[in-house]
């Protein structure tokens, strides 16, 4: 929820939607009569910011130079057209149109609104607030502080509430590829040696031997094999490679500051002789 204190941070900056679509500039804020709590903003939109259109307040954020609210930027711009009177007011009747298009129940609100420590209706008049130095005046509220029916003091104070926006941090990809590398793989591989064998005219090789001429000249030729190593290279799929993302959890410590009420009194001096 926005406070009345973040609302000067509000006027005259970009505000989007939840996906991160730029909707418009803020313009004008309008408090809640009973609670004093910022209820509406209304954004300019439209081709150089001629239309303007009103949306809830209560669950937006303030995230750097800019105002999130949870509803798309489409459904804001089909927002209904409202006036607002003279005193910087919307009428009871546009607010609870305004209510029933955003889905707001608005007897909840009006119910919340009336509890003990309310005061009036919540969903009656609103104050605006505007940029200091506009043309727009700034209407001050004369109900904002609920009336009390007694003499006692409300103390307030700040409470820090922190929570985690994600960003990106970093990139990582996979790429392929390739290189050449030298392989060394050891074979056997054989050939073939010539060898003189002899052996003497016996009675089982003699008609062999006495085949021939008695004397002549004569050659044979034997031929020799040998082997020798072959490579060839083929392509096979060997892995799959792919990225995946897993969360880690670290803790930080946050600081802030946060202001407090305290509340003092100053008692008349007491005669001791009495």
């Amino acid at each position: 929820m926005i406070t009345q204190e973040q609302i000067p941070t509000v006027l005259d900056h970009p505000v989007y939607d939840a996906d991160g679509n730029k909707i418009g500039d803020a313009k004008h804020v309008f408090l809640d009569d009973a609670t004093g709590q910022p209820e509406w903003v209304s954004v300019k939109t439209g081709l150089f910011g001629t239309s303007e259109s009103f949306v809830p307040i209560q669950d937006a954020t303030m995230v750097e130079d800019h105002l999130e609210v949870p509803y798309g930027k489409d459904k804001i711009k089909d927002a209904p057209n409202v006036d607002v009177d003279a005193g910087g007011h919307l009428s009871e009747a546009e607010e609870h149109r305004l209510y029933e298009y955003y889905g707001i129940d608005w007897d909840a609100a009006w119910q919340q609104a009336n509890q003990p420590g309310q005061s009036g209706w919540a969903r009656t008049d609103t104050s605006e607030f505007t940029q200091p130095g506009t043309d727009t005046t700034a209407y001050a509220d004369t109900t904002m502080e609920p009336a009390r029916d007694d003499d006692a003091m409300t103390r307030s104070e700040e409470q820090m509430h922190v929570g985690t926006e994600r960003r990106e941090a970093g990139r990582a990809r996979l790429r392929k590829y390739v290189v050449t590398e030298e392989v060394q793989q050891t074979v056997p591989v054989s050939h073939e040696e010539v060898r003189i064998e002899r052996e003497p005219v016996t009675d089982a090789n003699r008609d062999a031997a006495m085949s021939g001429p008695d004397i002549s000249e004569d050659e044979h030729e034997v031929t020799l094999h040998e082997e020798r190593p072959v490579v060839e290279t083929q392509t096979v799929p060997v892995e799959r490679v792919r990225m995946d993302t897993e969360e880690h959890t670290d803790e930080e410590t946050v600081r802030g500051e946060v202001r407090k009420e305290r509340i003092e009194a100053d008692m008349p001096e007491q005669d001791d002789d009495r």
